[in-house]
């Protein structure tokens, strides 16, 4: 059964989703984050992405009270990215209420730093970001693309114990185009065992059977839900229920 992980992007303490990660093509879907965690839940998700673009944007943790407020008041298991630069900045996020973090900028710019954390939060608690464009690792909220390739980066951070890893492909991600599962699928057959999540592209529950089909572990979903075009009623049947 795959995972769904719906996504909470924020700036300014509001829920809103961008385009192919332009802060220029940012639209507000809710003035409260909360309330829309709260949807979530009630409709029996239990997992939650949450991306801190401003903090993306000030290379430090901003919005980690809008974190406290979801993880309080509410059950979800959250991971938490944007910003993550230091010790400083994951402190922050684990005592917030994050049960996991994305990291993907200082995988790339400080591997050292990277590996700290791994041996200190432990693997489970860690989540490497490999945002890609055409199939480049990008960086600094998207704005820097590096020369890395996406699957020898993968490869290279599984091998230092990483075990889940969210790859989102930058040229789909808001745009509603569907998933790029031709990259998903080649990442899986170079590792069977990895905990890929799928980011980026989903328009429809078409787009979360074929990615189940091809036996990706998770998908976060984003915009197709702000837009519409997933209600979360026909989620139901991906969520596994514990009774």
């Amino acid at each position: 059964m795959i995972e769904i992980i719906p996504a909470i992007d924020i700036i300014e303490g509001k829920a809103v989703r961008l385009s192919q990660g332009d802060y220029d093509l940012k639209k507000v879907y809710n003035e409260d984050p909360l309330e829309v965690a709260k949807l979530f839940e009630g409709h029996g998700i239990n997992r939650l992405h949450i991306v801190d673009l401003d903090g993306a944007k000030a290379n430090r943790i901003v919005n980690y009270n809008v974190l406290e407020r979801i993880a309080s008041r509410t059950n979800l298991i959250i991971d938490f990215g944007g910003g993550l630069k230091s010790d400083y900045d994951l402190g922050i996020a684990f005592d917030s209420g994050a049960e996991m973090v994305t990291v993907g900028s200082i995988a790339v710019k400080n591997p050292e730093m990277f590996q700290k954390w791994i041996g200190k939060f432990g693997s489970e608690s860690i989540i490497l970001g490999a945002d890609c464009k055409e199939r480049k690792i990008a960086v600094s909220g998207w704005t820097e693309t590096t020369d890395e390739e996406v699957i020898p980066f993968i490869e290279k951070w599984r091998r230092q114990g990483i075990l889940k890893v969210i790859c989102t492909d930058i040229s789909r991600d808001g745009m509603l185009t569907g998933p790029n599962i031709d990259l998903y699928k080649e990442i899986k057959d170079v590792d069977r065992e990895i905990y890929l999540i799928a980011s980026g592209g989903i328009s429809n529950i078409k787009d979360i059977e074929q990615l189940e089909e091809a036996h990706i572990p998770g998908v976060i979903i984003g915009k197709a839900i702000y837009e519409g075009k997933i209600e979360l009623k026909d989620l139901i049947k991906f969520i596994e229920n514990p009774d």
